[in-house]
């Protein structure tokens, strides 16, 4: 009997993850039906449907179109309207990714049904419970029945916390088996002749977390140094949504809207941005996801944070953590740019493209 199975997307992130599960599923057609959820929490249409077309992801089967909100009424539009799905669909298997409220809310609407659920990139701990993420995370792996992590560390957090070792499976990171499949695309793309960039003359820039841009002295400040390097090294700065009104709310604008080396876009595709991604000098992020993307690439990379939850970054990777202070920022990209930074020790163990294959395979042996 095929066994139906709902993989559920709500933030850009999620794309990357879901995408090469959905190709994993397809080689083994006749056991598994594979469905997605697009829960519309983060929604934008040109970029959901740029990533479905780059990252060759059917269109979903449901979308819920939740829109924004409070993390509360974010979270319960979404258990109200995936319930019905759950109700309708009778998946076998709820697949939930990352750490986003949609992780949560339908990791808990399918618990509370007895549907079975698997947490793809579990364990991951920053250790700061003020990040609404590191509470989704907790939360989502607490009550999942099956547990696929992506590097060491999640496996010793999870023990750690008294999971059953036997729910637990090391299988390698699915946002890395996207760039591997992406990757001859993204070597085509036209972004840097559009942007009128040269290969690793520029710094990617990537800011989108509250510490960082709803605080104006600190917003400022970023946007001071940007242009302080700005002689040194072009800024391409893909924005933010909230990032974006924050600048404009903020009387900004005039700090780098007339430098012709700071080149502010609008959120990327996912090929443009892995094409500005390969080719830049190093890049300033503080996002989850791209510390990975960075390491996977030998792509140095600054993360203006306190803490990481994916600590193999810096411990194999090019990754630097650092504290998310004017000072810190403006003296590490100095570095950075006297060439000081850190290099890949080796491969990530499992960061292969596989890792949406175990996953897929390991499903099967347990259904």
């Amino acid at each position: 009997m095929i066994k139906k199975i709902i993989s559920v997307v709500g933030a850009r992130p999620n794309f990357m993850k879901v995408a090469p599960l959905d190709r994993a599923f397809k080689l083994h057609n006749g056991f598994f039906e594979h469905q997605i959820v697009h829960t519309g929490q983060h929604y934008d249409v040109n970029m959901s449907d740029a990533f479905f077309h780059d990252l060759e992801m059917p269109q979903p089967t449901y979308f819920l179109g939740v829109g924004s909100g409070s993390h509360a009424e974010q979270t319960a539009k979404i258990m109200l309207e995936f319930e019905k799905v759950c109700i309708q669909a009778k998946p076998d298997l709820v697949i939930v990714v990352g750490d986003v409220n949609s992780t949560i809310a339908c990791a808990l609407t399918a618990i509370k049904l007895g549907i079975k659920v698997a947490h793809v990139e579990a364990g991951l701990r920053s250790g700061d419970r003020s990040m609404p993420e590191e509470i989704n995370r907790i939360a989502t792996d607490s009550i999942c029945d099956y547990c696929f992590v992506t590097e060491q560390s999640g496996y010793d957090n999870l023990i750690k916390e008294g999971k059953n070792p036997d729910s637990i499976f090391l299988v390698g990171n699915t946002m890395i088996d996207s760039q591997y499949f992406a990757i001859e695309k993204a070597k085509k793309s036209e972004i840097l002749s559009k942007l009128n960039l040269i290969a690793k003359e520029f710094i990617l820039v990537t800011l989108h977390r509250p510490s960082n841009v709803d605080a104006q002295e600190q917003l400022r400040s970023i946007l001071e140094i940007f242009s302080e390097f700005s002689s040194q090294r072009k800024i391409v700065f893909p924005v933010h949504p909230r990032t974006r009104k924050n600048i404009s709310q903020f009387g900004l604008d005039d700090l780098v809207g007339n430098n012709q080396n700071i080149k502010l876009t609008e959120p990327l595709g996912y090929i443009d941005f892995l094409c500005l991604m390969m080719n830049s000098d190093f890049v300033l992020t503080d996002s989850g996801g791209i510390q990975e993307e960075t390491t996977a690439l030998s792509v140095p990379c600054i993360t203006a944070r306190t803490t990481t939850e994916r600590p193999v970054t810096l411990i194999m990777g090019t990754n630097k953590l650092i504290k998310p202070s004017p000072d810190e920022i403006r003296k590490t990209i100095q570095e950075f740019i006297r060439g000081e930074r850190p290099t890949a020790k080796e491969q990530v163990p499992l960061w292969d493209g596989h890792a949406s294959d175990r996953i897929v395979k390991k499903l099967r042996e347990i259904i």
